[in-house]
């Protein structure tokens, strides 16, 4: 059975938000990049290779259902702050928008009966709580930091470790 109308409507809209975090976190990057913090430009290259796997997830999952994917226009990304600690209170703000918006999805799944949406959407939904726990646990690590300089370092530090495991969507 073809997807439903409704929900492939949610489904493009929501590609378009995974799509506009991915560009985001891009411009965040440059920005970390631009502060010589190289442990958050390599937090922020996985961020950003995890959203485009985001999208593409839904993106083939509309295809595999029969529907047509739309890709809209993507809005230039606004960064809010000039500090380590103002970027990542953004983040976790964005990321609790993401989710906001993906349970809207499941909502819409919800609403048209769509069994099979609902399951591929509760790994999005798990997902979620693993992205805020995650940048949640940054933004705690910099309120303590504060202004030290050296701790700082040392985060940066830490988060060069980070690397990209591409998700097994569904």
């Amino acid at each position: 059975m073809a997807i439903d109308k409704k929900m492939e409507a949610a489904f493009n809209e929501q590609i378009n938000k995974e799509y506009y975090s991915e560009y985001l976190y891009l411009a965040m990057k440059a920005k970390f990049s631009e502060w010589n913090l190289n442990g958050f430009v390599n937090w922020f290259d996985i961020q950003v290779q995890e959203e485009r796997a985001h999208a593409e997830g839904m993106y083939n999952y509309v295809l595999e259902r029969g529907g047509h994917v739309e890709l809209y226009a993507i809005d230039k990304p606004e960064i809010k702050g000039n500090t380590p600690l103002e970027i990542f209170k953004q983040v976790l703000e964005h990321e609790e928008y993401v989710t906001s918006r993906i349970n809207h999805v499941a909502d819409v799944a919800d609403e048209v009966k769509d069994r099979a949406a609902l399951i591929f959407l509760n790994w999005y939904i798990k997902e979620q709580v693993e992205e805020e726990a995650s940048v949640g646990g940054v933004l705690a690590t910099l309120e303590l930091i504060g202004d030290d300089k050296q701790g700082l370092l040392a985060l940066d530090k830490e988060l060069s470790a980070r690397v990209f495991n591409p998700p097994v969507i569904g």
